[in-house]
């Protein structure tokens, strides 16, 4: 029979053979590094902004705008926006070649870019890919009506479709 003393050296000897061991095999493994000196992979390079098939100097002026949920209720809101003439919301130029517009739930307008896709769409919003969170999307643009819709969906759910309607120019 084992004393307890002898038995509690062998578990000692044993658990310490195990842990040289494993210590051995971790120093043939290469573990990731830690350290500040490594470089982390490159971000692969935006893509290319597409331009719009619409220009912005195609969207400043004065406009009547109004919105609409149902599809159904789009050439009443047509009507809407064009008696909004009288106090029309105003798309200026950009010093950069965007336009003026406001961001959803932004008091302030600031310039926004047009920018296009590779699946034919047109979006208006800050610098970025288009189709990004804050973009609306360009619904259709005949030179008279433009209808928007916002990309984000609380944002397109509270707004709706904007329709923007010309004024007329002052004779």
């Amino acid at each position: 029979m084992i004393g307890s003393g002898s038995a509690r050296t062998a578990a000692n000897l044993g658990v310490a053979s195990v842990l040289a061991i494993f210590l051995g095999a971790c120093s043939s493994m290469s573990l990731p590094s830690f350290s500040s000196s490594s470089t982390p992979p490159p971000e692969p390079a935006p893509a290319p902004e597409m331009p719009a098939s619409i220009r912005a100097d195609e969207l400043v002026g004065k406009w009547g705008l109004a919105s609409f949920q149902n599809p159904n209720d789009r050439a009443r809101t047509e009507a809407a926006a064009k008696a909004q003439c009288k106090q029309p919301y105003v798309i200026g130029a950009g010093s950069s070649g965007g336009v003026i517009m406001h961001l959803a739930d932004q008091a302030t307008p600031q310039e926004l870019r047009l920018k296009g896709s590779p699946s034919g769409k047109n979006y208006i919003g800050p610098s970025g890919p288009a189709g990004g969170e804050q973009d609306r999307e360009i619904v259709s643009f005949d030179g008279r009506v433009l209808i928007t819709r916002f990309i984000d969906k609380d944002a397109a759910t509270r707004y709706g479709n904007m329709v923007y309607v010309r004024c007329a120019p002052r004779a």
